[in-house]
């Protein structure tokens, strides 16, 4: 198959129907018919069967579809590198940051950041720290902040802090506000808010409990720490977080270090090869003093 043919192949498995791939591909139905119908005459079987003009998969589009899937995003990831690297000039300084880090200490770097690049355009995505090792693979931003080492090929990292996971919660419980640690297995008497286990952090700490031979209590998962912490503000149970999403909490939220500690680093990552530009390290430098103050 070429790949206009599994282009359309996969436009179709992914729409149904002739005309509806032929309008995400932008072109016309005879074009896509066609392209189907070679590829069909190379392979030397069907693909597909009209069932009231529908399209129906048959058993080997069916088997081909998840290595055509693959080769897609591949494709994509191609594309998105292409235009990354075809926009250099005059894209500005371009930040990828997990959306917790974004809340309070990405401004106030930015304000020190500004007093030396008061001209320079600045545009800020929030990424999980997983999609943003894989932009930054991509070329995709001039600096990456995730949570702890992601270890990736394409990719350099440097240490920008470290802190700790802490629980969140509302003051005025009993003996709370006399306490500043917090045993892993007392949150976990009762439910509380975590952050889903696909996050690097979250599955550091499912890993904790594991360890300790623990089961957590059912609850709330959320994706990022500020979302946790916004759920603890409104009184639905304590929540784990780290230590920098912490700052952001309101005058009614304690914090307590959470035992047995668990470290957690904030790094920033650059693509492998590249000399880093003095912006880069000015940033990272400002970051740094923004989380530590």
């Amino acid at each position: 198959m070429r790949l206009k043919h599994i282009e359309v192949f996969h436009a179709v498995m992914l729409t149904g129907s002739v005309s509806a791939a032929s309008k995400l591909l932008h072109v016309t139905q005879p074009a896509v018919t066609q392209a189907l119908q070679l590829a069909e005459l190379q392979l030397g079987y069907a693909l597909f069967t009209r069932q009231r003009r529908r399209l129906i998969p048959t058993r080997e589009a069916q088997a081909l579809f998840p290595e055509v899937q693959a080769l897609m995003s591949q494709l994509e990831s191609v594309r998105r590198m292409a235009t990354a690297l075809g926009s250099g000039e005059g894209q500005g300084f371009r930040i990828l940051v997990v959306p917790s880090l974004a809340v309070r200490a990405l401004p106030e770097a930015l304000k020190r950041f500004r007093r030396r690049y008061g001209d320079l355009p600045i545009s800020v995505r929030t990424l999980h720290s997983n999609d943003i090792a894989r932009a930054m693979a991509l070329q995709e931003g001039d600096v990456g902040i995730v949570y702890g080492r992601l270890p990736h090929p394409a990719l350099t990292d440097e240490l920008v802090a470290t802190g700790r996971l802490v629980c969140v919660s509302p003051r005025g419980k009993t003996g709370g506000d006399r306490r500043t640690t917090v045993a892993l297995q007392d949150v976990l008497r009762e439910p509380f808010i975590r952050i889903d286990e696909r996050d690097p952090l979250g599955a550091v700490l499912a890993d904790q409990w594991a360890r300790l031979g623990l089961t957590p209590q059912a609850g709330i998962t959320v994706q990022t720490h500020h979302i946790a912490m916004v759920m603890a503000e409104q009184g639905f149970g304590p929540a784990i977080v780290d230590s920098f999403t912490a700052l952001a909490r309101g005058p009614d939220m304690l914090q307590r270090t959470l035992l047995p500690e668990v470290p957690v680093e904030v790094r920033a990552v650059q693509p492998q090869g590249l000399r880093s530009p003095k912006a880069v390290s000015d940033f990272i430098a400002a970051l740094r003093q923004a989380i530590q103050e």
